[in-house]
């Protein structure tokens, strides 16, 4: 298991924070390269997630294992390409200022030759990630405006 965690503060409530990560479609917004769906709200509901250009890319289904609003929402990534477990957190600072933390608990394909791709990988993915959550906090932040 390949463990990423990342976060950004967010001026704005948890409830906004935890409104605007849950509402799949508009995480497309934010989200670099990636196009989302889904209706999920409760244990048991979906997510799809295409992360690419144009036809080229994967596609990362999950499944919601946890729901605890305003705070927690845990996934189990059910894909081809992606396996594992991911969490989306938030923390409240004060009153008008929350903690978005993006955890991922991956699962590597290819065994050893995955380990090892993942070591060249990983940095363009934690830029890529941390990119879409300052993005995500910017997104919001307007928002409220």
């Amino acid at each position: 298991m390949e463990h990423l965690e990342l976060e950004v503060t967010v001026n704005a409530p948890a409830q906004t924070v935890w409104d605007e990560i849950t509402n799949w479609v508009g995480q497309s917004q934010w989200m670099l390269g990636t196009k989302v769906s889904g209706t999920g709200n409760a244990i048991g509901g979906t997510i799809e997630a295409f992360t690419g250009i144009g036809r080229i890319g994967f596609l990362d289904t999950m499944e919601i294992t946890r729901w605890d609003p305003p705070l927690r929402c845990d996934v189990l990534h059910t894909g081809r390409v992606v396996k594992g477990t991911g969490s989306f957190q938030v923390e409240v600072i004060t009153p008008t200022t929350s903690k978005f933390i993006w955890i991922e608990d991956l699962d590597l394909p290819l065994g050893i030759v995955g380990k090892i791709g993942f070591k060249f990988v990983k940095p363009f993915f934690v830029f890529g990630v941390q990119k879409s959550l300052n993005k995500f906090a910017n997104f919001v932040h307007l928002k409220l405006k």
